[in-house]
């Protein structure tokens, strides 16, 4: 607490409600009967007293409202992690003065009401095996999932001030008290004991915050148009990029500032829980979304009828994203954070390995019926083709030929180190909204799981964002990373591709967009062009989930619809479409 800085306290006693809780084997010293002087404090299974659940609570509140971080700590069940999670609260939100007023038992209803967690059907009792994390808040934190011991659910209001003005936070806060081994009470210490929406890799800090845009205009200073770019996405890109851009004292001058929760890795939105000082009202916001482009996405995506689908194009000179769209619009932004095998658009990524490794487009790479892991997968067509060379089973998509020289030329690790150091897949992207990045496991745990990686099956998961980025990068010869506000920081890859391995990427996917399975879908749009196709199976579902990528000069398109079929099927035309919005670009 700082110099100064007010305190205050009111106690009271209640009744406990008793509910479950898992907890890890783990325990405190105290007593002097172990061969060190300290007896070692366990939590016991069974529940404190009312009282002692009312006196645990009071003290552990008075403690830290005081300001005495270490007495405060010292009243929970695991010190440690409360006296390093307190000191960050005082430090970063830095209160003038906490009042923290105890209320007394609540119940799980009231406490998932506040969290926006589940509540469970019914509490166990004293006596029961407790389902860990039931009944107890951050119990499920611990690190056994073992039956554990009976807490108190305990609720109190916190008001916290601030310096240079006369608002006051006001919000309920609860905590579970437990009983240790030595009959005294103790706080089961979870990240939601400092505020119930606070979670183990969360921050809670005071931070600028800006007002809603009075407008998001497009690149071009539109006002952006687009079913999928909701009010709720725009604002949060808005923090974000706020928070990621360089310092700028003109547009700090127009920052407020609040209590917020925060992911440390700036992916995540911002839970905004107290406006301390009002920010100036909000200028136009300038994000990379092309309105005309927009407009194809979102009418590519509308066109599916119901599938569930995705599309992203970006600018590959600069990474900008220029739209992206969701089927349906208003559900999860599937096209950043979605996560599906990718199928067959995966092998650009193999062949670039190959490439790098020595194969040429004309090494005679043979397309047998079944390949050659100990798991022999077919193809999705009938025949083999022994004297295909490598440009030849992309153009056709021949599974069995990228799975067995993948198995012959690269080592396990090899595609996701290519991923990784040409891609940027596995970069960790700030794009400025939240994104899952894409996964290519660094070490397949076997031959048949490598084999399937190879083809864009196993464990690779992509989105539409990752897949885009890929083809960017095929046509500028180097990853830049997917961005949505200009000036955003980019992630940079290890390398760029090769001039000589980039002119024959492009070569083999403008063959594929010419005279292979792209061919009918790219009609009309094949000059500075390329594609790829790609089919993803699912285990237990009959129809594939639809895949296509492709670019046409300074433009990047990826697709994918789920239970869409054949990539030309669905995801194709919604590629294509977005291809002809743009010209020529």
């Amino acid at each position: 607490m700082r110099s100064g800085a007010k305190i205050g306290i009111i106690t009271g006693v209640s009744i406990a409600v008793l509910a479950g809780g898992g907890y890890g084997a783990y325990s405190l010293m105290s007593g002097s009967d172990s061969p060190g002087g300290k007896k070692p404090r366990t939590v016991v299974a069974e529940p404190p007293s009312a009282e002692q659940a009312a006196a645990g609570m009071k003290d552990f509140l008075t403690a830290w409202a005081a300001g005495d971080i270490a007495k405060a700590a010292s009243l929970t069940d695991d010190p440690a992690a409360a006296t390093t999670a307190l000191t960050a609260f005082k430090d970063q939100v830095k209160p003038s003065a906490l009042t923290l007023t105890p209320f007394g038992p609540t119940t799980q209803q009231v406490f998932a009401a506040a969290t926006g967690t589940p509540a469970p059907a019914a509490k166990p009792s004293a006596s029961a095996s407790a389902t860990p994390g039931a009944g107890t808040p951050g119990a499920g934190d611990s690190p056994s999932a073992t039956p554990g011991p009976t807490g108190t659910l305990m609720s109190y209001k916190a008001r916290a001030e601030f310096a240079g003005t006369n608002r006051a936070w006001d919000y309920q806060g609860f905590l579970s008290v437990v009983k240790m081994s030595d009959n005294t009470p103790a706080v089961h210490w979870a990240p939601s004991v400092i505020h119930p929406h606070l979670s183990g890799n969360e921050t809670i800090s005071v931070q600028p915050v800006f007002a809603p845009p009075s407008t998001v205009v497009d690149r071009n200073g539109k006002p952006i148009q687009g079913a999928s770019l909701t009010t709720t996405l725009m604002t949060t890109l808005q923090d974000n990029a706020n928070k990621l851009l360089p310092p700028d004292p003109a547009k700090d001058q127009d920052a407020g500032t609040a209590v917020v929760i925060t992911d440390p890795a700036g992916k995540g939105a911002v839970d905004k829980l107290f406006t301390i000082v009002e920010p100036k009202p909000g200028k136009p916001f300038k994000v990379t979304i092309d309105n005309t482009l927009q407009a194809a996405a979102e009418k590519a995506m509308t066109d599916l009828a119901g599938k569930p689908g995705s599309v992203v194009a970006i600018e590959p000179s600069t990474g900008q994203v220029l739209a992206f769209a969701n089927s349906p619009a208003t559900g999860q932004n599937r096209a950043f954070l979605g996560l599906l095998a990718p199928g067959s658009t995966m092998k650009i990524v193999t062949s670039a390995a190959l490439l790098e490794s020595g194969v040429n487009p004309d090494t005679v790479v043979a397309c047998p019926e079944k390949s050659s892991n100990p798991h022999a997968i077919p193809n999705s067509f009938p025949g083999a083709f022994p004297t295909n060379t490598l440009q030849q089973d992309f153009m056709m998509s021949c599974n069995t030929a990228f799975i067995d020289q993948g198995l012959t030329s690269l080592k396990p690790e090899t595609l996701s180190g290519t991923a990784k150091d040409v891609f940027g897949i596995g970069l960790e992207w700030k794009t400025g909204l939240p994104n899952t990045d894409g996964k290519v496991p660094p070490t397949p745990g076997s031959k048949d799981e490598q084999a399937m990686n190879y083809i864009g099956q196993g464990k690779v998961q992509m989105n539409p964002l990752a897949i885009a980025s890929v083809t960017a990068t095929v046509q500028s010869g180097e990853f830049r990373q997917p961005i949505l506000v200009a000036e955003l920081p980019q992630q940079k890859a290890a390398r760029p591709l090769s001039p000589d391995v980039d002119a024959k990427l492009k070569a083999m996917m403008a063959a594929t967009a010419t005279g292979g399975t792209a061919r009918d879908v790219m009609a009309g749009i094949t000059d500075n062009a390329g594609a790829k196709t790609g089919s993803a199976e699912v285990a237990g579902v009959d129809v594939t989930n639809s895949w296509f990528t492709a670019y046409r000069g300074n433009l990047a398109v990826a697709s994918e619809v789920q239970g869409g079929g054949h990539g030309v099927d669905a995801a194709g035309p919604a590629v294509a479409s977005i291809l002809k919005a743009a010209g020529g670009r």
